[in-house]
């Protein structure tokens, strides 16, 4: 895939990709194009050589896989893993408030959000919903309202002269968005509003009850190219669907020669604890399925995993906070991230693959160290490493604004990782 090619697929991937279920949903459908067969985790699987396969979990999280041409048990596994979420605010389950005659929701903070950049943004809605159906039959459907819907306005400096100086943002109080106007007498319910959504996303589903429900908003602008020279993508949900859309397009454009796989954990801002997090069972469990449970360690040992999520670009603003001999720039190559209190999983003998790898290609990397009076966040890679006992490297393309509601990375970066990737899953020795 060329370059502005891939680009214009990323951003469409971003703007569809508005919660982790849609993303997943995204994803599948590309798969299907590509030939990839659906599993189900419930019924017994009959995998074939040569094959491209996936299974999804909660409708939120996926593995998809190539079988390989040889028992992955003598060829190991190439294997790149992401996450599908992002810190974003969640819709509690009572949320109608009705103040001062506005309709308003109740919020809760997902994940480590800079909790600033949402206010006076054009904000949408999205997620899954449960119903049962006018028979009695329950489902669940994936909502999208497509449109700003609400508005989180912030406070005028006329009333609060310190905003620019000392302004705190209490997610209880401040954060319920703006919705409509509405009479504190009137009666409609938020589960009102989602019936009238789904009947007009779904016209064939009458719905006789919402009974649940997953719902985030979003910032309504759609991914861009901005910079003079287009030197940058701006999206939402960079942190970390960047990573799953290159770990996708390596999967689908690789010869399925080697046994090769692709995971996009859920719950990653949050801990990862969850039946489709990384320190859940999900990924084990495929492994079990493919390659045998007696003979996974096997496989394991002759394999790599490759955790790909977004590292900090050095920020000129602030290039203070950052290792003076490690601060990594945008379009100047994927960062491996090194931490020895294993906050990150590569090591030596993984990062030296890597940098092999990308020699070979002619292909840029960077290294990032925190500074060490400084904390680390962390990823899949440790917890993946840790469950399976794979040697893993931690990876990313460099960005700025993570866990804002809108980020800002290099429109070079995510092309270069494609390639490196791709050209692992072609590996025909990962062993480290």
């Amino acid at each position: 895939m060329e370059h502005n090619d891939f680009t214009q697929s990323l951003l469409e991937f971003l703007t569809r990709s508005v919660t982790p279920w849609h993303a997943v949903q995204t994803m599948t459908d590309e798969l299907d194009v590509a030939g990839f067969i659906p599993l189900d985790e419930r019924e017994e699987w009959s995998l074939a050589p040569g094959q491209g396969y996936y299974v999804v979990r909660n409708g939120s999280a996926l593995v998809a896989f190539r079988t390989g041409a040889s028992d992955p048990t003598a060829a190991g596994i190439r294997m790149v893993g992401a996450h599908t979420d992002s810190p974003c605010l969640k819709v509690k389950p009572n949320p109608e408030l009705r103040r001062k005659g506005y309709f308003q929701l109740g919020v809760e903070v997902y994940g480590g959000a800079l909790l600033n950049p949402w206010f006076d943004r054009d904000l949408s809605l999205a997620g899954r919903v449960t119903v049962r159906d006018d028979r009695g039959k329950v489902s669940d459907v994936l909502i999208d309202f497509r449109k700003a819907i609400a508005f989180i306005p912030s406070l005028a400096i006329h009333l609060d002269r310190e905003a620019n100086s000392n302004r705190t943002v209490n997610p209880q109080t401040d954060l319920p968005p703006v919705l409509m106007q509405s009479a504190e007498t009137d009666g409609v319910t938020f589960n009102d509003l989602l019936a009238a959504q789904i009947g007009r996303e779904y016209p064939d589903l009458s719905v006789g009850k919402v009974l649940g429900y997953e719902l985030n908003f979003y910032d309504g602008q759609p991914a861009a190219v901005v910079g003079l020279g287009d030197e940058f993508i701006a999206s939402a949900r960079l942190d970390n669907l960047l990573s799953c859309f290159i770990g996708l397009q390596a999967l689908v454009q690789t010869s399925g020669d080697e046994p090769a796989l692709l995971v996009c954990n859920d719950h990653e801002e949050v801990g990862s604890m969850s039946a489709e997090g990384a320190q859940g069972p999900f990924l084990a469990s495929v492994l079990d399925r493919w390659c045998g449970a007696a003979h996974r360690d096997r496989a394991i040992a002759r394999s790599m995993m490759i955790s790909a999520d977004n590292a900090h670009g050095v920020h000129p603003n602030f290039s203070d906070r950052h290792d003076e001999n490690h601060g990594p720039l945008l379009n100047q190559g994927p960062v491996i991230k090194v931490n020895h209190n294993q906050r990150y999983a590569t090591n030596s003998r993984s990062a030296a693959f890597y940098r092999n790898l990308s020699d070979e290609l002619g292909l840029p990397s960077q290294t990032i160290a925190v500074r060490s009076d400084m904390g680390c966040g962390s990823t899949i890679g440790p917890l993946t490493a840790a469950n399976l006992g794979i040697t893993t490297l931690d990876i990313g393309v460099p960005q700025f604004g993570m866990h804002s509601i809108r980020e800002l990375a290099g429109t070079v970066d995510a092309h270069t990782l494609l390639q490196v990737l791709r050209a692992y899953m072609q590996q025909a020795d990962v062993g480290c």
